[in-house]
């Protein structure tokens, strides 16, 4: 749990508890490891936030690192145009801009987009999950109009639509390519 204060309009200031499974580097940078395909590292002295992939880098990764860096833009945390590949392959980094006011801490700013972006993602992931557990207890446990038990489907010579003897599309002609060799 990290402790932010977060300045709001005239020197208000808000005191915000936000939950994150995150740790601080030796070096400083704030490593956030919430999201379920990508982990969120915070670069106070590089000004940059950069985002790996968890596990495997695919389609759906660059997705989540796409969204992500789309929803800082809009709230003013990342530079439009300082967005592009990291030198870790599969990384995504974008440049934290300076504050015109110099009393609003741009990393406590960047620290709670990144929190509502988390907090965004979550009903997604949750459903994700969800529908997961559902679809694995549809195969586990199915209902009795979904399933036969054992023996009750008789035997028959021609089953299913794979006929015995019948030549599939890739292997028809294979016959014809047999003892051709000079």
């Amino acid at each position: 749990m990290a402790d932010i204060v977060v300045t709001i309009g005239a020197k208000q200031k808000t005191r915000l508890n936000l939950e994150l499974q995150a740790r601080k580097s030796l070096d400083g940078n704030i490593l956030i490891f919430d999201h379920k395909e990508i982990d969120i590292v915070i670069m106070p002295l590089k000004r940059k936030i950069v985002t790996f992939a968890k596990a495997e880098i695919n389609d759906s990764v660059y997705e989540v690192q796409n969204r992500f860096f789309n929803f800082l833009k809009r709230k003013g945390v990342v530079d439009y145009e300082s967005i592009r590949g990291g030198n870790v392959y599969g990384s995504i980094e974008g440049l934290i801009p300076e504050a015109a006011d110099p009393e609003i801490n741009v990393y406590d700013y960047a620290l709670y987009g990144v929190y509502s972006f988390l907090k965004e993602e979550t009903p997604y992931y949750n459903y994700m999950d969800e529908y997961e557990k559902m679809l694995d207890d549809y195969f586990v446990n199915p209902t009795e109009a979904d399933s036969t038990e054992l023996g009750e489907v008789p035997q028959a010579v021609e089953k299913g639509s794979i006929r015995p003897g019948y030549n599939h599309e890739p292997y028809w002609m294979s016959y014809m390519l047999e003892g051709k060799e000079k």
